[in-house]
């Protein structure tokens, strides 16, 4: 009999409500038919989220030091516990101890992917300025997994029921996102695409990639990127095979794939160009995917929540999705059940 994929879900920052949306997906009953979820935290703090939804005295908080002793199910949470937060943390304030802690969290989770005791991490939301008083320089997830598995070449990934979107660059200023658009990267980013959604069940995925310029430059009126680098970069994915169209209209194209389906997923050259349609379309319900890595990651599209954390309202369906689609691409990846 195979094996269902073990999922390793980072809690985040505790003073937000990763804690608390954790709890509340891991009580969904149908999340152990696709997985086991194994949460690395701080269980004290897992133990206060049941708390204040009001499932205290229906689950239990059980700690355990290896994945493969995890026996979770929907009265059973399974922690590995690092015992790196105080006790009486307060929700909804920056705290040096909860980003450091966050980030231990996922360096433990890299270790235990690496040898493939878990085979996908899904993250909790994390607080930058917390994560940066806590003595981690990288401005979020993607680049902390980058470095933490020494991968170069990678991309930020948003999916919703409606809109898949890929990222040619991300965090960094839009005017140095113009130069980001080479042929080399956008090629790079168009094979990241096909390989993802492969993953997640695409026989052959049908790609688009944005322009970056109005009208996708008219002809270089208007800006001659695509000329020298999208377009070409694009040729070239065609001459391999893959199944790509463009450049398109940055105005047209998230229409055309999300309301004509026309296309599976569009590669966009920066991050707002990007994760402006996806979040009106699926803000709730959006999945984060870092690509290019030598595991997978999946995380929920928000922040840590702080006006809400504690109160018990947060919202688990973008952890859901995220614990769905990390099953999905490991169950692809590891030829799992």
């Amino acid at each position: 009999m195979k094996k269902k994929p073990v999922l390793g879900i980072t809690m985040g920052d505790a003073a937000g409500i990763g804690s608390e949306i954790t709890v509340k997906a891991l009580l969904t009953p149908e999340i152990y038919d696709i997985c086991t979820p194994v949460v690395f935290g701080d269980a004290s703090q897992i133990k206060r989220a049941a708390g204040i939804i009001g499932a205290a005295d229906k689950v239990e908080v059980h700690t355990i030091d290896h994945p493969a002793k995890a026996e979770p199910s929907v009265k059973r949470i399974e922690v590995i516990d690092l015992h790196n937060v105080p006790e009486d943390v307060p929700f909804g304030q920056v705290n040096a101890a909860c980003g450091k802690a966050a980030y231990e969290f996922i360096a433990k989770a890299v270790s235990f992917a690496a040898d493939n005791s878990i085979h996908a991490i899904v993250t909790a939301p994390l607080n930058k300025a917390a994560l940066h008083d806590g003595g981690c320089p990288y401005p979020g997830h993607t680049e902390i997994l980058a470095n933490l598995t020494h991968t170069k070449d990678y991309s930020m990934m948003l999916v919703s029921p409606k809109l898949r979107v890929i990222h040619v660059s991300t965090h960094i200023q839009l005017r140095k996102a113009c130069d980001a658009c080479t042929k080399e990267r956008v090629l790079k980013v168009i094979h990241l695409a096909d390989e993802t959604l492969k993953l997640m069940g695409f026989a052959k995925p049908r790609i688009a990639v944005s322009g970056l310029n109005p009208h996708c430059g008219e002809g270089g009126l208007f800006g001659d990127e695509e000329i020298k680098e999208i377009i070409p970069a694009c040729e070239a994915a065609r001459a391999e095979g893959l199944d790509v169209s463009g450049p398109i209209a940055p105005d047209t194209v998230f229409h055309r794939a999300a309301n004509k389906g026309e296309f599976d997923i569009v590669v966009v050259m920066y991050h707002d160009q990007g994760h402006i349609p996806l979040k009106v379309l699926g803000f709730s319900s959006g999945v984060n995917i870092t690509v290019g890595l030598p595991c997978i990651r999946t995380s929920v599209d928000h922040g840590t929540a702080f006006e809400i954390a504690g109160k018990g309202i947060a919202d688990p369906e973008s952890m859901l999705e995220a614990l769905r689609i990390g099953a999905q691409m490991a169950k692809v990846k590891f030829g799992l059940d």
